[in-house]
């Protein structure tokens, strides 16, 4: 097998079930879902199938990136769309080959910032992965000049928030699109395609806590049967979403879904057994 002949291309819109399907099959995380920024590249030797690869949005909160980059907490905000997160990347289990792993993950980085930009208005400038060492060494990682920079501490993401003990730290791997990854995401000042990654604003602690109010007159058309919550408190979520530059209700569902406890409880999200019900 000649390495050479491999290609790395976007999954058609014909082809998402088959890859859904080889994804929930082999893959021991399952398929995931299309939410918010997501590409999915299916890579291929003389037309057949090979590796499965998927980057999306970026994980909220990972100290080890963070340290790395060097940003604060404003510019993380505000700079997390410039980062993508290859969320699955699957060799099927006929094609393991040695450095075949590499040479994908080396295609992929090639036209993923491009592709990005095309598809969603705006660049990548790192990519970063999560690596369970409990199943697997990140030699592939290491092998496409991936940059370890730590452990998480292991919490898992719930819907209240997160796990409230650590479970299985994961390794952290990132690779810089470009040799000035980690100026561009501390400058003040981003220059076309990045300028558009950056979301409008940061709400306060008081803004989530008032704007409720401005949608309180609003009278609710929806049928009693199935509210989770008041009409204000999910007319104010979407709003901050939209301010925050969330495009398009899949963006605006993530948003929401990413909200920890504390600001849950500011929107006047439901409280019911001792947890925030998710904002629906």
């Amino acid at each position: 097998m000649d390495l050479r002949e491999i290609v790395v291309r976007p999954v058609r819109a014909g082809e998402e079930a088959r890859y859904q399907e080889l994804m929930q099959q082999h893959h021991y995380l399952g398929a995931l879902s299309k939410i918010s920024e997501t590409l999915w590249y299916v890579a291929t030797w003389r037309g057949q199938w090979v590796a499965l690869v998927s980057f999306s949005a970026s994980a909220l909160k990972c100290a080890a990136r963070d340290r790395w980059v060097g940003w604060d907490f404003r510019q993380q905000y505000r700079r997390l769309k410039l980062v993508a997160n290859n969320s699955r990347f699957l060799i099927l289990p006929e094609w393991h080959r040695p450095n075949l792993g590499s040479r994908v993950l080396a295609l992929c980085q090639r036209r993923v910032a491009s592709d990005w930009e095309k598809t969603f208005g705006h660049g990548l400038v790192m990519l970063e992965t999560f690596v369970d060492p409990q199943r697997f060494r990140g030699t592939v990682y290491r092998a496409a000049n991936w940059v370890e920079v730590g452990n998480t501490r292991g919490f898992r993401r719930t819907r209240a928030g997160y796990s409230a003990s650590p479970e299985s730290p994961k390794m952290v791997f990132l690779k810089p699109l470009r040799a000035d990854a980690r100026e561009v995401l501390c400058s003040s000042k981003l220059d076309p395609p990045y300028r558009i990654g950056e979301s409008k604003i940061m709400l306060s602690a008081a803004q989530m806590q008032s704007l409720p109010e401005f949608f309180g007159t609003i009278l609710d058309p929806r049928r009693a049967e199935g509210k989770r919550h008041r009409l204000p408190t999910v007319l104010a979520i979407a709003a901050a979403a939209v301010l925050c530059g969330m495009r398009g209700y899949k963006a605006i569902a993530d948003w929401a879904q990413s909200l920890g406890q504390k600001a849950r409880r500011r929107f006047g999200c439901r409280w019911e057994k001792r947890s925030l019900r998710g904002a629906q």
